[in-house]
């Protein structure tokens, strides 16, 4: 079996690829792509591949798009962060999903699923992706509860929870809990402002996203802009463009 796995976060495309090749040594990992640019640009320069792990939220976009730039007559597996309710038009449509975090017995299954289609003589139907797309617009989102940070010899959990804020710079994102250690993880802010719970995080700016408890005092500036001071202190200056004032404001005062 020849497998791609999209997937945009790089710990999680790194252990998938391991759990399936622990799952069926065997098969081969045909390509590994994180974004739909990307996904795209493999599958007209490669072979299709007989099954597709797909994440539905990539770096530029939804993986539903790269359903209407190629034509995919792969079976494929998603990973997602949606919940079970949205969910289930998946089974329906003969194909497969996993949760985030992956769990080895759920993959297993979904593989057993798989190998039971592969192998039937008739032809298997493909799924209405656009109803799926749809349906997962509507609101139905598991926002993410934990992240991974690499540690010598493995990697450590963090809890969202526990994060005070996020900063990029110089291309690296890290993750400051409220205990004052920093963390540096593999995803960018574009990424996280789109999993996290906005009642609870927001993008102040280009280079932070805050949690709401973090947040110690708000201080008018110069121009309409606005300068966060948080717990624990930073060392750069949080500044509130005027243009976001006001929706930062109202995210407050939720």
């Amino acid at each position: 079996m020849n497998i791609l796995i999209v997937e945009d976060e790089l710990p999680t495309r790194r252990l998938l690829k391991d759990m399936v090749l622990r799952t069926r040594p065997q098969w081969e990992i045909a390509g590994t792509s994180g974004s739909v640019e990307e996904t795209v640009e493999w599958i007209q320069e490669n072979p299709m591949p007989d099954l597709i792990f797909m994440d539905i939220q990539l770096s530029d976009g939804s993986s539903f798009e790269i359903f209407d730039k190629v034509d995919i007559n792969s079976l494929v597996i998603f990973t997602t962060a949606y919940d079970e309710y949205a969910i289930q038009a998946f089974k329906v449509n003969s194909i497969d999903y996993l949760l985030k975090p992956i769990n080895q017995k759920k993959l297993e299954a979904a593989i057993e699923k798989f190998e039971r289609l592969y192998q039937k003589a008739a032809p298997i139907a493909g799924p209405d992706y656009n109803a799926l797309k749809e349906m997962l617009s509507s609101g139905n989102q598991n926002y993410r509860s934990r992240l991974i940070t690499n540690v010598a010899n493995g990697f450590k959990k963090i809890d969202i929870q526990d994060i005070a804020w996020l900063v990029s710079s110089n291309k690296i994102t890290s993750a400051v809990t409220f205990d004052g250690h920093q963390h540096v993880i593999d995803f960018t802010l574009d990424k996280l402002e789109k999993e996290l719970d906005p009642k609870i995080f927001f993008r102040a700016n280009r280079q932070f996203i805050l949690n709401i408890e973090a947040i110690r005092k708000v201080e008018n500036w110069f121009n309409g802009k606005l300068v966060v001071k948080t717990h624990p202190d930073v060392k750069e200056k949080i500044v509130v463009s005027r243009e976001r004032a006001k929706n930062f404001k109202d995210w407050i005062n939720q």
